[in-house]
Parts: structure tokens; C-alpha cells; sequence
């Protein structure tokens, strides 16, 4: 087991294509971060959302951003589904984002993603942050998608807890789905640290595609 550091990481851009897709992915992570270090600044953008779930998702930013040096919260209205026959408005507005934001390290969904709205923010992603360090996150689902991820960020008790009762309490509206639920959640992660060996009990886990080794200076 190789073992990296984020540690240098001073601008982090978390994109979802739903309300609740970031926190699901990469919440334990952003935690972690914040923890290590109050000098990062985050962009937090979500593509989908309705009135109602854009206010759940902008209380859960709050608290998973509260002790962030910086943070900028961004929602979208797209129609929830039907990202794949958006694809313009969507890609002019990764365009945008790439004039006024330049990240070390971005966290998006998975190309291997079954949803059909994750799999085309994930192409769009990498289309337009062609120079950036991507981490792919993974979210459980009907579609039974999740594959052997390669990179880890082992999580402590409280950050795994701080996940996984802030979903609970901030997104309300998916009560009713039957894989939302705190034993899924806590599940994947307990899974993932077993994967990477971890001191701690849980861990995310992301897909890397593209590393670069140290720099040509």
C-alpha cells in the first residue's frame, strides 16, 4: 500500500450532479481536509436540484464547509435526469467555471457510473479540466456499479459519524428511497478501509485515472 498526502491542497472543486451526490462521495474526505488544514478553499457546485432540495443541499454545504477558510456554493437547476440531452448549457457552464476557478484537485462522480446523469458530468469534467488531478467518487445505488477503486482516505470515527448524521438530517426528501440509509453508508466506508488496510474503521474510497509523478522543474 503506497501511501500520498493532500496535504498541499489549497483549492478543491466538488461537483455533483444531485443535491446529495458530493456528500455521498466525498463528505468524510472534505472533513478530513478541513481538519488538516483551514487554508483550503472550496467551489461546491450541483448541477440538479429543485427548490427543495437546493435548500437541503445548501444546509448540508454549510455544514460540511462551516471551518473552511473559503467557500462558494453554487446551484443549478438542471432537470434531474435528463443531463445526457443537456449536454451544451451543461458544458458552457463547466466552461465558465474553469475561467473563474482553478483547482488542485477535483472531486466528481465516476465514468463508470451507471446514472446517466453522473456518467456525462464525469465526461464533461474531464473535457474541460484536462490539466487537473481527478478523483472519482462512488455512489451506491440500484445499478450495483461500484467497482475496485485505487485510492483511499482512511476517515476517523467522528468524521464517518459527522457524514453519515448530516445526510441523514439535511436530505430529508430521500427518507422514502430504500438505499438511503445510515447502514449502506456506513457500510461502503467500513468496506473501504478493509480494502486499504486502514488504521481507522472507515475510509472513501475514489477512482484515479492520471497521476503525474513529481514535476519536469
Amino acid at each position: 500500500m503506497i501511501s500520498c498526502t493532500l496535504n498541499r491542497v489549497k483549492r478543491v472543486l466538488c461537483v455533483g450532479a444531485h443535491s446529495d451526490d458530493i456528500e455521498i462521495g466525498c463528505g468524510g474526505t472534505v472533513l478530513r481536509m478541513i481538519a488538516q488544514s483551514r487554508n483550503i478553499e472550496f467551489y461546491w457546485l450541483v448541477l440538479s436540484s429543485d427548490p427543495r432540495r437546493a435548500k437541503e443541499a445548501e444546509s448540508s454545504s454549510n455544514a460540511f464547509l462551516g471551518r473552511a477558510r473559503k467557500k462558494t456554493v453554487v446551484m443549478k437547476s438542471f432537470r434531474d435526469g435528463f443531463l445526457p440531452y443537456l449536454g451544451p448549457p451543461v458544458k458552457e457552464c463547466f466552461e465558465e467555471l474553469k475561467k473563474v476557478f482553478t483547482p488542485d484537485v477535483i472531486f466528481t462522480h465516476c465514468r463508470h457510473d451507471l446514472h446517466q446523469d453522473h456518467r456525462l458530468v464525469c465526461e464533461l469534467m474531464w473535457n474541460t479540466f484536462r490539466d487537473h488531478f481527478i478523483l472519482e467518487y462512488e455512489v451506491p445505488k440500484y445499478d450495483a456499479d461500484l467497482r475496485s477503486p485505487n485510492f483511499f482516505v482512511p476517515l476517523s470515527d467522528a468524521q464517518a459519524r459527522k457524514k453519515v448524521n448530516s445526510l441523514v438530517r439535511y436530505f430529508t426528501t430521500q427518507q422514502n428511497k430504500r438505499w438511503f440509509s445510515e447502514e449502506l453508508f456506513y457500510g461502503l466506508m467500513r468496506l473501504r478501509a478493509t480494502e486499504a488496510a486502514s488504521a481507522t474503521r472507515y475510509a472513501e474510497a475514489f477512482y484515479c485515472r492520471k497521476v503525474l509523478l513529481g514535476t519536469t522543474n
